[in-house]
């Protein structure tokens, strides 16, 4: 075969990155895709991103109705997330591997479609049923996690370096924004109707209108950064089909060859640690915050004890406004933080995770301490550590996407995620309910034991935090050289 044929597909790519280097386009599949198609690209992504997280939190939004309708002790509600969290991070590698190696486009739709489905199958489960709407969040799990780990980097493969921080920084202010519209949502539709069930129909017909935007706005192949520089790298035709050659060779890597190499990369190892600290304490907040808050009022005799069918959903309303609000101000604050102080200083993202992991455990231990006497503080300080997690999200996927190889991305995000979660929120709602459930059990119950029983069980949330600033801490050491052996 003529080794020019070979070598057009390369040729046409690097067309594409230099039109992007003046600034005139982002790089894409052809070099005539406008920038304006890149932007639709990641607008459609985000939508998704948004669907994703606010189906993680329908649960806890409607948490007291879920909890009265299936007759649940504090620790079998809290394994709803568990179930859900552990089956994500569990398919997360999967989806990594196969992120890698097949057609991104056709995972993202097949999870999409896979999720919806089942996120509306279980809105029609009925009281006798436990079991089976456990399986259902743990399926949901499974498709979300197809998202969660593809998604990422078919944004780093459009945007070079200068723009990729800003970029990402957008498509993970919808985490946030997603988990706060997930707790409106659900306990807004339980409000209307009456029945916490209706929480679960809406964010399905949003994702069928996901599902269609993909189909009609995402190309179906993206190039891939690590085929750019394959072709920036080639000089004449010959050479260029022998790299290609070699490259091809090199990328049929297995799975545990780039599980060993990440294996060595330090900044990777404590950058994650960090975000399962993070995980941990974000898992153990979203699910159970609203409740304590409840259980506080309550002992304050702000609101009665919860009897009817339909509880108060006000909680999970601000909260989940306080979630998107602090959220969407976190993401912004850690982006452009970073953008400015890494002009000063070659390790300022782990520098910036880790003062804000230190900041947002000192703001949620305060929160547990004023619970009792004073709930607007509570409000105030829980809404300031929720403010300085959301600091970390993009700047923390941005160390990742520059100190780990292209080739290697999928997998690397699939580890993370998989870590991270097996180690954070996997199991931070279980054992949160667990502790409180071993505390109640000492004495006779009362809303003041349950209460007293949540708040000595949340202080373990502000030690992981400390301890997750260290981890960014360690991460600092690393980065430098291993942002180096990543350009190499």
């Amino acid at each position: 075969e003529d080794p020019s044929l070979q070598l057009q597909p390369l040729l046409e790519g690097q067309n594409s990155g230099a039109a992007a280097a003046d600034g005139t386009q982002c790089p894409s599949e052809s070099r005539n895709s406008p920038a304006a198609r890149n932007c639709l690209v990641v607008a459609m992504l985000c939508f998704g991103n948004l669907i994703n997280f606010m189906d993680w939190f329908l649960v806890p939004a409607i948490l007291m109705d879920i909890q009265k309708y299936f007759s649940l002790s504090d620790g079998r509600t809290g394994l709803l997330q568990t179930v859900f969290t552990l089956c994500y991070m569990l398919a997360a590698p999967i989806f990594g591997y196969l992120g890698d190696r097949y057609n991104r486009k056709v995972i993202l739709g097949a999870g999409i479609f896979f999720w919806s489905g089942v996120t509306l199958g279980s809105s029609f489960i009925t009281e006798s049923y436990y079991r089976i709407f456990v399986l259902s969040r743990g399926l949901v799990g499974i498709g979300t996690a197809s998202y969660s780990t593809i998604a990422p980097t078919i944004i780093a493969d459009l945007f070079e370096e200068g723009k990729r921080t800003t970029v990402l920084s957008i498509f993970y202010i919808f985490i946030p924004v997603g988990s706060g519209c997930g707790y409106m949502l659900a306990a807004g539709m339980a409000k209307i109707t009456g029945d916490w069930h209706w929480g679960f129909r809406v964010t399905p017909c949003m994702g069928g209108l996901a599902l269609v935007l993909l189909v009609l706005l995402v190309p179906h192949r993206i190039q891939r950064r690590t085929e750019r520089h394959r072709a920036l790298s080639i000089s004449g035709t010959i050479r260029g089909a022998a790299e290609k050659s070699g490259v091809q060779r090199a990328a049929r890597t297995t799975w545990c060859q780039d599980v060993g190499s990440l294996a060595k990369n330090c900044s990777f190892i404590w950058s994650s640690l960090g975000l399962t600290a993070m995980a941990f304490v974000t898992g153990a907040l979203g699910m159970w915050v609203p409740l304590f808050l409840y259980r506080a009022q309550v002992v304050q005799g702000i609101v009665p004890p919860c009897l009817q069918e339909s509880c108060n959903s006000s909680n999970s309303l601000i909260f989940g406004g306080i979630t998107i609000g602090t959220g969407i101000l976190g993401v912004m604050a850690g982006a452009e933080a970073a953008r400015r102080l890494r002009k000063i200083h070659n390790k300022a993202d782990p520098l910036i995770c880790a003062t804000s992991m230190f900041i947002s455990a000192l703001c949620l231990y305060t929160a547990l301490m004023v619970a009792q006497t004073n709930i607007l503080s509570t409000f105030i300080f829980f809404a300031f550590g929720e403010l300085f997690l959301s600091v970390n999200w993009a700047v923390v996927t941005d160390i990742l996407l520059y100190v780990v190889t292209p080739r290697r991305q999928s997998t690397a995000i699939a580890l993370q995620i998989l870590v991270s979660h097996l180690l954070g929120d996997a199991g931070s709602p279980y054992l949160i309910g667990l502790i409180s459930n071993a505390i109640q059990a000492g004495s006779a119950p009362s809303f003041q034991r349950s209460f007293q029983s949540m708040q000595c069980s949340f202080a373990i949330c502000a030690f992981v935090g400390v301890l997750g600033g260290g981890f960014f801490l360690l991460t600092s050491l690393y980065i430098t050289e291993d942002r180096k052996e990543a350009e190499r």
